[in-house]
C-alpha cells in the first residue's frame, strides 16, 4: 500500500505512545502498562512494514512461504511487516558468452561467441521457477548458441543457402527467437542478441583461408572472362557493321585468340605489329 498514508499512521502511533507514557508518569498510573506495552510493540512492528522501491527494480513479497504479490512501481510503500521483501533488478543486462568451439553444419570446427541483451519481466517466475535465473540465462544462452552453430554452415557458396558469416541478421533473429523460447520459463525477455565472434578453429584456419582465397580467385577469373568475351563480341560486331575489314572464320578465330590473351592475361600484353598482309 501507499507508504505515505501509513507514515501518517505511524506518526499517530508514536504520538499516542508518548501521550500514554506522559499520562502514566503524571498520574503515577501503573495499570496503563497493559495498554502501553502492546501498543508499543505494535508501533515497532508497524515500522518494519515500510520499504522503498527504486526505479527499474522489483520486490517480491513472501508471507510465511506463500507468494502474496510483487511491487514494481517505484516509490515509498508499506506491506505486511511479517512479509519477506526480496529484491530483483529489472534493469537491462548483457551476457557476453565465452568463445565456444563447435562444429558447424558441414562438420568444420569453428569458434563462436554471442552477446545477449536481456531483462527480467516477471519477478515471481525469475525467483521461484528456476534456481538461479542469472546462471540459467548463461547456461541456456550457450546451449542456444551451440544449437544455432550446428544448424548452419560457416560459409556458403550460394546466396540461396543461409550461413553464419553471410547472413548475420538472419542468424541474430534466429538466436533471439531460440533464446526467448528457452528463457520464457524464467520470466526473462530477450531484447537483442547478436554474434560477437566468429572464426574457424585454429587447426583448420590456414586451410580454410587458402580455400577462400582460391574461391575468390576463381570468382574474379570468371568475371574477367565474362567481360573479355563481351568485349571481343562487341569488337567483331562493330568491325562487321562498319565494314572496316572482312575476316574469314580462321582470321576471326585468330583475332579472338589474340584479344582473349590480351584481356585475360595478368601481365601486360606486348603487341606485335604485322607489316605484311593478314595472310602473311
Amino acid at each position: 500500500m501507499n507508504g505515505y498514508l501509513f507514515l501518517v499512521a505511524q506518526i499517530v502511533l508514536v504520538a499516542l505512545n508518548a501521550y500514554l507514557i506522559y499520562w502514566m508518569a503524571l498520574n503515577e498510573e501503573v495499570q496503563g502498562l497493559w495498554v502501553e506495552i502492546p501498543l508499543f510493540l505494535y508501533t515497532i512492528l508497524h515500522l518494519a512494514g515500510f520499504f522503498v522501491v527504486q526505479p527499474n527494480e522489483g520486490r517480491v513479497l513472501v508471507l510465511f512461504g506463500k507468494y502474496i504479490g510483487s511491487v514494481r512501481d517505484s516509490g515509498f510503500h508499506w506491506a505486511n511487516p511479517f512479509a519477506i521483501k526480496k529484491h530483483i533488478s529489472l534493469r537491462i543486462r548483457n551476457f557476453n558468452s565465452e568463445k565456444i568451439k563447435v562444429n558447424d553444419k558441414h562438420g568444420n570446427p569453428i569458434e563462436i561467441a554471442a552477446v545477449v541483451v536481456w531483462r527480467v519481466v516477471d519477478t515471481s517466475r525469475a525467483l521461484f521457477d528456476v534456481e538461479d535465473f542469472e546462471e540459467f540465462v548463461g547456461i541456456q544462452s550457450e546451449t542456444a548458441i551451440r544449437g544455432l552453430a550446428t544448424s548452419y554452415p560457416y560459409d556458403s557458396q550460394t546466396e540461396e543457402v543461409a550461413s553464419l558469416r553471410g547472413n548475420p541478421q538472419l542468424i541474430a533473429e534466429q538466436l533471439q527467437k531460440e533464446l526467448q523460447t528457452r528463457l520464457q520459463v524464467a520470466g526473462v525477455e530477450v531484447t537483442e542478441s547478436r554474434i560477437s565472434h566468429l572464426a574457424y578453429a585454429p587447426e583448420i584456419a590456414q586451410a580454410m583461408l587458402r580455400r577462400q582465397q582460391a574461391q575468390a580467385i576463381i570468382d574474379a577469373r570468371k568475371k574477367i572472362v565474362e567481360g573479355a568475351v563481351g568485349m571481343v563480341d562487341d569488337a567483331l560486331r562493330l568491325l562487321s557493321e562498319h565494314h572496316i575489314v572482312e575476316l574469314d572464320e580462321e582470321k576471326k578465330a585468330t583475332m579472338v585468340n589474340n584479344l582473349m590473351v590480351a584481356l585475360v592475361s595478368e601481365t601486360q600484353a606486348q603487341p606485335i605489329i604485322n607489316t605484311g598482309t593478314l595472310y602473311s
